[in-house]
């Protein structure tokens, strides 16, 4: 065993605390614990004070009086007569500094005899006022307030007493007998706390040395010293073992083992995991690490402290290597309830007051909740929860651990429940405390075992592993009874339970970020630099690093890449610059990561989906720590006290000699102030700086500026209460949620704009799918806590959807008639030309969210609302309009609301102003099946025919989703309102007629269709004839669209976005009607344009699927593939005779009817020839009445398709026809240039190309 320490040693406990009753104040009532004072004064809940705490002070942790006393007692002192059970409770709970450091803190409330006549009295005095009040209500004649006020009268739920509750008879000595205090009966209690203050987390050594201390005064027989030796002892004497060593030390009746994990080990964790599953269940669990792990606002919910703390702290060390960065107290105080109105990330513990308490609580926002009641083994999850990854194989191994131990998978909450109430403090009590991870071995729980269904099915999957639960515990008893365990065996038990729980979750992340390191982006400017922009600036190739992934992982992954935990722990990669320079954690998972590569032989970028299980558990290091135990502390002895100091009185905690405890031994180094203190600040700088190579000026001035980036607003001070504290503290709020929506609409845009932004320094390149919806999703999230901050009264669990609703029934009541979705009236003369604008109306929105019904919940109808306001560009202007109704403002926020703050108000519309640029189909992308209402309008031409037009038209339109089929269009008016199933982007039109009546000829200008709830509005250019006997005498032509968007200034629609391409426009069409007019292109040009025609499909099939679009608009639209060939076959054509137009199909046509013997002999062994012809044939003979201009793209289109084109061209050069037709400069009888487009041809090999319906209708090959 050792016995010295080296001076970076520190001590096991910084501070013992007494708190309570402080008799001198009396009784103050604890106006800010919420609690009800209709209820018995025995019912109430008064306030409580540190009574002391020693030492005074400690340079490296200064003492917290506030925090410590609302944490110790958080819903202050309670009373009790003889008749309530007064079991002592243990509960530990932690408090978290501004700078992001923590200290640990273990409390055990027990009751003491009130003795002050003083305070016998008050009680006396509050219980007759309390049963006159009730006196009075119950012969009050009105009855509509006696169920309520009974109700106040029943017994608490945690202490149901028959005494105490309220029979019907309204006699004041049945009031008297069964509802009150009489001093001269009853013995009054008072709850009493002593609690350690400690620097880290070893709550089972601090539970048994705080149990043996209250049992030193509550025993008959006096403890062998005084009180103070022990605590002294354990304040100066017993230091805090270092990384890797075991530390024994003696309580009052008996020795305290501890021990701490190595550096090389998992991070310290003395809590019982296994009750967390007892008490929810492994899907549960799984479930709320998930939430967790997405930084999504989590509250968990008991009567029991302790499980406040359990459950959150084994939430977070699950959650290894990465860490939570938001607001996080395990146990909330009753008096700071009102930090669930928080718009952050949180992670917090709510005191249940008993059953049924539930329906009652109104929480400020659930829109993005995960609601935990841990002892009714339920959870309340949010909308759109991912999966984890491989969740149904992650639980079958974390259910083989459990049962393993005895632990049930489905968990066993009443069995917690009863193991809690009945637990005593003995020393032996570690052993018979089956929560800690182990059912008895007796033979009715071995049948619990076998019968239970649940267990049965996991007993299945666990055979292959050689585990039999009716061997289980005896065998477990059998490995270890060679070793001489220094603890208890259950003890040892906990601790190999959580390493082996611990690995299997450690063993997921390493799995699943086994080649994390490849995708960091280092920084490429200097430090300083990096660290003033680093919210701002990429740290990791999110779309690369998805790309790699199995596709059941993305909707998770996408969104934990983009939470600040995941951000931090690539950080604190980033600025290492080598194994002794990582954080604990960091270097623990990079060592198992290299060490998963070593086994597997696995490459940088190798993925897999394939599930593997841990392997690499090891238990040997704690089961060494436990025999061999590295340093024994020195034992408790007598002080320098004066006679009779040390006596205390039987069954009273005393307030101890404060002169002996207030400063420890000079003689033992490890002991000195001023070594720990220099340690403790060089870890923390190390924490904060996270090891990065600077001087002591940048290192603290990174420190400050790492605490003012989000620890501020990250977590709350348990420090006074005054109206101005709450003030800061809600401005900080504010001031968080305008960083973090600057933020992410900077993010949003950057990742929006793609290449762009690249260039400019911002980051990734594209954004797919899914991390679109992400993203988006994100923004909802944030709008949501937004619009929960402040509110005065939640109604819903969408704020947003509320506030949304308010106005709307404000706006019904005062507006005439709302617009109907029906045609827009036709306007007369040449502003018939075009489609009417929709009219701009937050109210017609939310009508359009409404009329959804696959939509059943307030929080998706906002989100979808969200949505359709992004993709109409409206969201700023929407929320403006609905902010600028300012009583419905004052009446639903209160004052201090993020929404009443004027500036930051205008600043967050400002930055959602700024989604305008970009465009978004955010709303149609998602909402794939529902119907939706389109309008189309035919514009024929002004000064040909349109008036004298017979047949009947039609129109088929098709999206990137679906297409209608044939609509007919009323000839008169000439456009259809119709509602479909959603299309998504439009891409073509087909339109045509039946070639009926006198005057069968149409010329049509161009085709507008508009999605009448997102506003797109698509033209669909022609410009050609449709009709025998004139232009190439087509009565259908397929037309492919562009996007317009309304002008800002007089919100005409015919202004385009580009670089959206369109169906060859009417002056290009025009080109093969006339050619005599046709522009002339050089060989150069049309080079140059088959050039980009086919870069544009090459780039097209380079790009994630999800984000590709449509291949019809890079083959048909303009200056695509079939207009890039029009140009080489158009180039030098023989000028037709007079009056005589001759098209490109007829060459074709011409060339496919040459006899294959007058060919070069190089193809007639060829089967070129024969699929040539066989198209032409196809092509023509079908029942589809296109022209010939529509002949030669579908031929292109197919020819493109089946990869054939480069043979075509090789073999129409080749062909006698083509010197007849052709001049002698042509391309086509240019070999080299004929060479050279080949070879550019032959380039689309390689794609698969799959052509729209609408382009090959009608074609059977």
């Amino acid at each position: 065993m050792t016995t010295g320490f080296s001076s970076n040693s520190c001590r096991f406990a910084d501070y013992f605390v007494i708190c309570g009753l402080d008799t001198e104040s009396g009784l103050e009532p604890d106006e800010l614990s919420g609690e009800n004072f209709e209820q018995s004064p025995l019912r109430r809940t008064f306030k409580s004070k540190v009574l002391a705490h020693y030492p005074e002070n400690v340079e490296w942790s200064p003492f917290d009086q506030d925090a410590v006393g609302m944490l110790c007692m958080p819903k202050g002192l309670a009373f009790r007569t003889q008749a309530d059970t007064r079991e002592p409770q243990f509960h530990s709970f932690i408090i978290t500094r501004e700078d992001g450091s923590r200290t640990y803190g273990f409390a055990l409330t027990f009751y003491e005899e009130v003795t002050s006549k003083q305070i016998c009295s008050a009680m006396q005095t509050l219980y007759h006022m309390h049963n006159a009040e009730q006196y009075d209500i119950l012969h009050t004649p009105t009855t509509p307030r006696c169920p309520e006020d009974q109700r106040h009268l029943q017994p608490h739920p945690l202490n149901p007493h028959p005494q105490h509750t309220l029979l019907p008879t309204p006699s004041i000595s049945r009031l008297q007998r069964f509802n009150s205090y009489d001093i001269s009966r009853d013995t009054l209690y008072v709850s009493k706390c002593i609690c350690l203050i400690a620097p880290m987390a070893f709550p089972q050594a601090c539970r048994k040395v705080l149990q043996q201390l209250h049992q030193a005064v509550s025993s008959p027989q006096p403890p062998p010293l005084p009180l103070e030796s022990y605590v002294y002892n354990i304040l100066y004497e017993v230091p805090l073992p270092p990384a890797g060593r075991s530390l024994k030390f003696s309580g009052v009746y008996g020795p305290v083992v501890c021990q701490r994990p190595s550096t090389a080990e998992l991070p310290l964790f003395d809590f019982p995991i296994s009750q967390v599953f007892e008490l929810l269940g492994v899907e549960n669990v799984l479930q709320l690490f998930t939430c967790a792990l997405l930084e999504i606002q989590i509250l968990l919910y008991s009567q029991h402290y302790q499980r406040l703390m359990t459950v959150a702290e084994s939430i977070t060390a699950l959650m290894f290597p990465f860490q939570w960065q938001h607001v996080y107290v395990p146990i909330l105080p009753a008096s700071l309830l009102h930090f669930l109105d928080a718009p952050v990330p949180y992670l917090m513990g709510l005191h249940s007051n008993g059953e049924g308490d539930r329906t009652k609580l109104e929480l400020p926002q659930e829109a993005n909740l995960c609601f935990v009641d841990i002892d009714n083994h339920f959870i309340e999850l949010p909308e759109d929860l991912p999966l984890f990854p491989n969740k149904l194989e992650f639980i079958q191994e974390i259910s083989e651990v459990l049962l393993a131990f005895g632990v049930s998978p489905e968990g066993n909450p009443l069995h917690s429940q009863g193991q809690a109430k009945h637990r005593g403090f003995r020393s032996t009590d570690m052993v018979t405390d089956r929560r800690n991870g182990n059912l008895a071995s007796s033979p009715l729980n071995s049948y619990l075992l076998r019968e239970n269904e649940t267990i049965a099915r996991l007993q299945a999957l666990v055979k292959r592993t050689g585990v039999s639960l009716e061997k289980l515990l005896p065998a477990s008893s059998d490995s270890n009874k060679d070793l001489k365990v220094q603890c208890d065996e259950e003890e040892l038990k906990m601790h190999q339970l959580n390493i082996q729980v611990r690995e299997v979750f450690a063993n997921r992340f390493t799995q699943m970020f086994a080649d994390y390191e490849v995708f960091v982006i280092q920084p490429s400017q200097d430090k300083e630099s990096w660290f003033s922009n680093r919210d701002q600036m990429q740290n990791f190739d999110k779309a690369s690093f998805l790309s790699d992934q199995p596709e059941p992982y993305l909707p998770f992954l996408s969104r934990f890449l983009e939470t600040q935990m995941f951000a931090s722990f690539i950080d604190s990669k980033i600025l290492c610059h080598d194994d002794e320079d990582k954080e604990h954690t960091l270097r623990v998972f990079d060592s198992r990561v290299d060490k998963m590569r070593m086994l597997n032989v696995r490459t940088p970028t190798l993925r897999t989906s394939m599930y593997q299980t841990c392997t690499n558990i090891d238990e040997k290091a704690i089961e060494m720590r436990v025999v061999k135990i590295d340093h024994t502390a020195l034992h408790p002895h007598l002080l320098d006290m004066k006679i009779g100091q040390g006596r205390y009185e039987h069954g009273f905690f005393p307030r101890l000699q404060s002169d002996v405890l207030s400063t420890g031994p000079v003689s033992n180094k490890w002991a000195k102030r001023s070594a720990p203190a220099q340690w403790r600040r060089k870890d923390r700088q190390k924490q904060h700086a996270e090891h990065l190579y600077l001087d002591n000026d940048q290192r603290e001035k990174y420190i400050q500026e790492a605490r003012n980036l989000g620890t501020t607003i990250r977590q709350p001070k348990l420090s006074n209460l005054s109206p101005s504290v709450i003030a800061q503290t809600n401005w900080k709020f504010v001031e968080g949620l305008l960083k973090e929506c600057r933020n992410k609409t900077k993010r949003m845009l950057v990742e929006k704009m793609g290449r762009e932004a690249v260039e400019l320094g911002h980051g990734e390149v594209s954004i797919t799918g899914v991390e679109e919806n992400t993203l988006i999703a994100s923004l909802c999230d944030l709008l949501e806590r937004i619009w929960s901050h402040g509110l005065q009264v939640k109604q819903g669990k969408s704020a947003l959807w509320s506030h949304l609703l308010h106005y709307q029934e404000s706006k019904e009541k005062t507006d005439a008639a709302p617009a109907g979705l029906g045609p827009p009236e036709r306007r007369k003369s040449d502003a018939g030309a075009a489609l009417a604008p929709l009219k701009v109306s937050l109210i017609r929105d939310m009508r359009h969210i409404q009329n959804i019904g696959e939509i059943k919940t307030d929080v998706g109808k906002a989100r979808a609302w969200v949505r359709l306001s992004m993709e109409k560009k409206l969201l700023s202007r929407h929320l403006k309009k609905l902010l600028s109704d300012h009583e419905l403002t004052k009446k639903l926020y209160k004052r201090y609301a993020f929404l009443r703050c004027d500036d930051e108000k205008e600043q967050f519309l400002y930055h959602l102003l700024s989604f305008n640029a970009v465009d978004y189909f955010c709303f149609t992308n998602v909402f794939t099946t529902i119907m939706i209402p389109y309008h189309v309008l035919v514009i024929p031409s002004k000064k040909l025919g349109g008036s004298m037009f017979t047949a009947n038209p039609w129109v088929c339109v098709s999206g990137e989703l679906a297409e209608t089929g044939v609509l007919q269009v009323p000839k008169h008016t000439q456009e259809i309102t119709f509602e479909c199933q959603n299309l998504g982007k439009l891409t073509t039109v087909q339109m045509g007629h039946d070639n009926s009546g006198l005057y069968a000829k149409w010329l049509v200008e161009y085709v507008m269709v508009r999605n009448e709830i997102t506003g797109h509005a698509y033209k669909f250019p022609c410009g050609r004839w449709l009709g025998k006997g004139v232009d190439d005498g087509s009565l259908e032509r397929v037309l492919v669209g562009e996007l317009v968007t309304p002008n800002s200034e007089n919100e005409d629609r015919m202004c385009r976005t580009p670089p959206m391409q369109q169906s060859p426009g009417m002056m290009r069409r025009f080109v093969t009607i006339s050619p005599n007019s046709k522009p002339k292109l050089n060989t150069s040009q049309i080079q140059e344009g088959v050039g980009e025609a086919i870069n544009g499909i090459v780039k097209h099939f380079h790009k994630p699927e999800k984000e590709r679009g449509s291949l019809t608009l890079l083959l048909c639209g303009e200056y695509g593939l079939v207009w890039a060939l029009e140009q080489v076959f158009q180039h030098g054509f023989k000028s037709p005779r007079l009056f005589k137009n001759v098209f490109i199909w007829d060459f074709l046509g011409k060339a496919s009817n040459t006899q294959p013997l007058h060919l070069n002999i190089q193809y007639t062994v060829s089967s070129v020839v024969r699929h040539f012809c066989r198209f032409m044939r196809a092509i023509n003979s079908t029942s589809r009445n296109i022209g010939k201009d529509g002949k030669f793209q579908m031929l292109v289109c197919l020819g493109a398709r089946d990869h054939l084109l480069h043979h075509w061209i090789a073999l129409l050069t080749d062909c006698p026809i083509t010197v007849q037709m052709y001049e002698d400069t042509a391309l086509i009888k240019d070999r080299s240039l004929v060479n050279s487009l080949i070879r550019v041809l032959q380039t689309l090999q390689e794609f698969n190309i799959t052509l729209e319906a609408s382009l090959v209708k009608g074609i059977g090959i």
